[in-house]
């Protein structure tokens, strides 16, 4: 038992003794961690914990801020800059992933600041040479947290609706912005197979104005039984063939139309003109599940 305590006691003062080394390195100024992106660790031992600029990686770092800042890029933006037309890699000759890029962004490093332990609420003034001023820092910071809100705000209308005809994913939506000659920018929507199941997998992604083409095609085609909230459409259509016969002084359904038609022209008039919730709802209530295949969309009927 006192042999144990004694080399409990000793392991206890070495842990304190490094703890207080940290203490003393941080409150100097010097960052005690492996160098962020952008930044080498000083070799030499009597600089040890400095942190100085990597001519290669620092300049792009800073156009990272600049780009978010200034030109309003999102992080997936710089993120496929980085990718596909720098080949940006890492001290350790390897891509920079998604989450680093978001990390890079809300590092305080980078202007001059850190906090010692994370989350502790200790902030000290590093020795470092800042690759970004902290206003810079803070307006990247800011432009995140907008593009974090619309996407959060963001729905697609067609999104968890459609399984895979190749390898039974769901099919998920991304947006596409064009720039015109006005200067303006023209926004595509696009679906595709989420490849959660395949990530190989070859099917094709489809504009939005296609999917929908494919879908009138198949309100065409079904029974209109297949229409979950048919009683619901039928109390709308109702309601605005009053609203018609007040106002026009006669009746919405021309002789030789069935209710049935008119259903599935409404239907039809939803999935062109409504809104989203309406589009989802309308989909949603299908009593079929809807496959979509190298641009085509059919129904799989439940077993």
């Amino acid at each position: 038992m006192i042999l144990g305590s004694t080399a409990k006691l000793e392991n206890d003062h070495r842990g304190e003794n490094v703890r207080r080394g940290l203490r003393t390195r941080v409150e100097m100024g010097l960052w005690p961690g492996v160098a962020p992106l952008g930044y080498l660790d000083q070799k030499l031992m009597d600089k040890k914990c400095q942190k100085i600029l990597d001519p290669v990686r620092a300049p792009i770092v800073k156009q990272m801020f600049e780009k978010v800042a200034y030109e309003k890029w999102s992080g997936h933006k710089v993120y496929n800059w980085l990718k596909h037309e720098l080949n940006f890699k890492t001290k350790g000759n390897k891509p920079l992933t998604l989450s680093g890029v978001y990390r890079t962004f809300e590092n305080s490093f980078y202007y001059g600041m850190y906090e010692y332990p994370r989350n502790s609420g200790n902030w000290y003034t590093g020795k470092h040479e800042p690759i970004v001023t902290k206003e810079l820092y803070e307006q990247a910071q800011n432009q995140l947290r907008r593009d974090q809100i619309v996407r959060e705000n963001k729905e697609f209308a067609f999104t968890k609706l459609f399984t895979c005809g190749l390898c039974g994913s769901g099919v998920s939506a991304e947006e596409k912005y064009k720039q015109r000659k006005d200067g303006g920018h023209t926004r595509y929507v696009y679906y595709g197979c989420t490849r959660a199941r395949d990530r190989h997998c070859k099917n094709s992604y489809i504009r939005e104005e296609e999917l929908i083409v494919e879908l009138l095609k198949i309100f065409d085609q079904i029974n209109i039984n297949e229409l979950g909230m048919k009683a619901k459409l039928q109390e709308e259509i109702k309601r605005f063939s009053r609203f018609e016969k007040l106002f026009r002084g006669r009746n919405s359904i021309p002789d030789g139309v069935t209710e049935d038609m008119d259903i599935r022209a409404y239907a039809k008039y939803l999935m062109r003109e409504g809104t989203v919730s309406e589009k989802r709802e309308l989909l949603g209530n299908l009593r079929s599940r809807l496959v979509y295949q190298d641009k085509h969309v059919s129904l799989l009927q439940e077993a």
